[in-house]
């Protein structure tokens, strides 16, 4: 069976001009130093702010090994641009909605109830009227 995610994430999307804006900001704001290249720790703190996430050791290895490849200290704005947009051109557009919902789901049936949503509500928005909690419900 061939899924909607496999085929876009095969196909992937453009990285945007405005991509490759947020990538260097974020370049920016985790060069500290203003070495002109990140350290790993460094990098660790990019994919935090980009993704959401902290990177594994294996997923941090791979991007210091492109730098060493070129016999860099650390990975450059350039290389961080061409390496993030990548893994953004490929990222999933479902993936952020299904965090959200296993987050509300808490009892892992698979499905939201009224009380569930407006349980997750009151947390993640106190101040919404119920009454647009549960017409977003419906």
């Amino acid at each position: 069976m061939f899924s909607f995610t496999r085929q876009f994430t095969k196909q992937g999307r453009e990285i945007t001009e405005s991509d490759k804006k947020i990538i260097s900001m974020v370049f920016e704001k985790c060069d500290e130093d203003k070495k002109g290249y990140l350290s790993r720790e460094d990098v660790k703190m990019a994919v935090v702010m980009l993704f959401g996430y902290k990177p594994s050791k294996s997923e941090t290895n791979f991007f210091m090994e492109h730098a060493l490849r070129d016999s860099l200290p650390g990975v450059p704005l350039d290389l961080l641009v061409s390496l993030m947009g990548k893994k953004l051109s490929v990222e999933d557009p479902y993936d952020k909605t299904r965090h959200i919902f296993n987050a509300f789901d808490v009892h892992c049936r698979g499905f939201l109830t009224m009380e569930d949503f407006q349980k997750a509500f009151s947390r993640a928005a106190p101040r919404l009227p119920r009454r647009t909690v549960q017409e977003a419900f419906r």
